[in-house]
C-alpha cells in the first residue's frame, strides 16, 4: 500500500460547474477572470463559445497549439481584447508591437538575449541577490515577517537594473514594488469596455486613476535615456555598453524610433521583471508546503556552493531548484492568457482526423493557466510536484504542453535570463534563510497583467546557516 502523502495543492479556483450568466461572467471578469474557466476548459482538447457577440476557440490541445503558435503564425494576430487591455500601457513594445515595429525590435534586441550573452549575466545576478539577501540578515537573531511578494519585485527590478541599465535607472530601487503594483493594479485589468471592444478613445473608468501612474513611469524612461544620453555626448569612452545604451545607438531611420525606445524601456522596467518576481515568490510559497523536497533543494545549494562552482554553472547544477521554479511557472504561469485572432479562414486536422475549422476573425484563447491544470496532459494537475521537471522526467512533457513563456516567433525573449536569474536568486536566498507560512499566509491567485498574490503574500523569515 502506497502511505506516501498526497501531494501539495496551492489555492486556485475550482472550475466551474455550470454555465454562468453574462451579468457573472462581466462581474467575474472585472475580479478575476482565473475564476470564470468551467471544466470543459481543463478536461477538452478544445472548446467554441461565444461571449458579447465575439466568437471564441479555447485551445488545450497541444497539437492544434503548435500549429497555431508556429506552423501557421503567420495567420495570427493579437487579439483586439488583449491590445485594448495592453497597448495604453506598452504601446508599440516587445510585448505589444506588431507587423514592421516588432520585427524591427526584435530583431534590434536579439542579441542581448541569446543563451551565451544570458550566461554573461550570472555574476552580476549572484552579487545582486547577496547584497538583497542582507535584508533579511536581522532573522538571525529573531525571525520575522515580511511580505515575499513584494520583496520579490524588488529584488528582481534591482537584479533588471544592474543587468541591463548597469545600475542607471532614474528612480529610487526602494519601494519600486509598490509603484509597479499600482501600475499593474490600476492598468493592467479588464475594463469593461474592453469587453465590449468599445474603441480605444471611449473612457475606460476602471483605469483613470492609472493615467498618473503611468505617466510617472513614463517619466522615468524619458529621465533615463536623458542622462544615457548625455553620457554618450560628454564621455563615450566610459559608458556601459548594455541593453540602454544599445538601444540608443540604433535610434534613427534604420533602426527604432525614440518612441519605440521609449516603450520598450518601459516594457523591461515595468514589466519584464513582473513576471519572474511573481514566479519566485509562489515558488517560495508552494516550497515552504513541501518541507521533503525543500531540503532536497537545500542539499542541492549546499552542495553547489561548497563546490565552488561559479554562478554561471548553477542553472545545469541544480536541477531540483529550477524544477521548483518550473513547477510554480506551471501551476501560476506569469501570463495566464495567449490571446490570437484568425486573419483568416483557417482548418486544423488532429492526428485522428477530427477536423476543427478557425474561423475568420474568431478569438483563439490559448491559455496557460488551463492548459497547465488540464487533466488529459498532467498527473494530478493542481498538485505541485517539481519532480515532473527533473531531467529524467522532463522529456514526458510536450513542448506545446507548458507555455510559461510562449512559444513560435513571439516566444519570450528573455526566458534563459530568467531561468538563470530564478536559479541564482532562489540558491542564495535559500541557502541562508528560510521561508515559512505564517498564520496570516493565505495567498488566493489573481489575474492582472500576472498572475498576483491577492493582498501580498507574508511569509516568516529565519535564519538556516549561521
Amino acid at each position: 500500500m502506497d502511505t506516501r502523502p498526497e501531494p501539495f495543492e496551492p489555492p486556485a479556483p475550482v472550475p466551474r460547474t455550470r454555465i454562468p450568466s453574462r451579468l457573472e461572467i462581466i462581474r467575474t471578469v472585472l475580479r478575476n477572470p482565473l475564476e470564470l474557466w468551467g471544466e470543459p476548459s481543463y478536461t477538452l482538447p478544445w472548446i467554441e463559445t461565444k461571449f458579447m457577440n465575439q466568437r471564441n476557440v479555447i485551445v488545450n490541445d497541444p497539437g492544434l497549439i503548435r500549429y497555431i503558435l508556429v506552423e501557421n503564425a503567420a495567420n495570427y494576430e493579437m487579439s483586439k481584447v488583449r491590445r485594448l487591455i495592453l497597448r495604453p500601457i506598452l504601446r508599440d513594445g516587445l510585448l505589444t508591437a506588431e507587423g514592421e515595429v516588432w520585427r524591427r525590435s526584435r530583431k534590434a534586441m536579439a542579441p542581448v538575449f541569446t543563451p551565451r550573452h544570458a550566461k554573461g549575466f550570472a555574476g552580476q545576478m549572484l552579487s545582486v541577490s547577496e547584497a538583497f539577501a542582507e535584508r533579511y540578515e536581522p532573522a538571525v537573531p529573531e525571525p520575522f515577517v515580511t511580505n515575499i511578494a513584494a520583496d520579490m519585485t524588488e529584488l528582481t527590478f534591482e537584479i533588471l537594473t544592474e543587468t541591463l541599465f548597469s545600475g542607471e535607472i532614474a528612480v529610487e530601487k526602494r519601494g519600486f514594488a509598490a509603484r509597479t503594483e499600482e501600475l499593474l493594479q490600476r492598468m493592467g485589468r479588464v475594463d469593461p469596455m474592453d469587453m465590449l471592444t468599445a474603441p480605444e478613445w471611449v473612457p475606460r473608468l476602471t483605469r483613470i486613476g492609472g493615467r498618473k501612474v503611468l505617466s510617472r513611469f513614463r517619466g522615468i524612461v524619458a529621465a533615463t535615456m536623458a542622462e544615457r544620453r548625455r553620457r554618450i555626448a560628454e564621455q563615450p569612452e566610459d559608458v556601459p555598453n548594455d541593453f540602454l545604451t544599445m538601444l540608443l545607438q540604433i535610434e534613427g531611420p534604420e533602426g527604432l524610433s525614440t518612441s519605440e525606445i521609449e516603450d520598450n524601456i518601459l516594457t523591461f522596467i515595468g514589466a519584464g521583471h513582473e513576471t519572474t518576481a511573481r514566479a519566485l515568490a509562489w515558488c517560495l510559497y508552494c516550497v515552504a508546503n513541501t518541507p521533503a523536497y525543500r531540503e532536497a533543494m537545500e542539499r542541492e545549494i549546499d552542495e553547489t556552493m561548497a563546490s565552488g562552482a561559479d554562478s554561471v554553472d548553477w542553472l545545469g547544477r541544480m536541477p531540483h531548484v529550477l524544477a521548483a521554479f518550473e513547477e510554480a511557472l506551471r501551476l501560476y504561469p506569469p501570463a495566464p492568457s495567449i490571446n490570437r485572432a484568425a486573419i483568416e479562414e483557417d482548418e486544423w486536422t488532429s492526428p485522428e482526423g477530427k477536423r476543427v475549422p478557425i474561423r475568420k476573425g474568431i478569438s483563439v484563447l490559448i491559455m496557460p493557466w488551463t492548459l497547465h491544470r488540464h487533466v488529459l496532459y498532467w498527473q494530478k494537475p493542481r498538485a505541485f510536484m517539481p519532480e515532473r521537471f527533473l531531467p529524467e522526467n522532463r522529456e514526458k512533457i510536450n513542448r506545446f504542453q507548458y507555455l510559461p513563456f510562449g512559444a513560435g516567433p513571439r516566444v519570450c525573449i528573455g526566458a534563459t535570463f530568467a531561468l538563470q536569474e530564478a536559479v541564482i536568486a532562489l540558491a542564495v536566498l535559500m541557502h541562508r534563510f528560510r521561508f515559512d507560512l505564517t498564520d496570516e499566509t493565505h495567498p488566493w491567485p489573481v489575474q492582472r497583467l500576472t498572475t498576483q498574490p491577492k493582498g501580498g503574500l507574508p511569509m516568516r523569515v529565519s535564519a538556516r546557516l549561521e
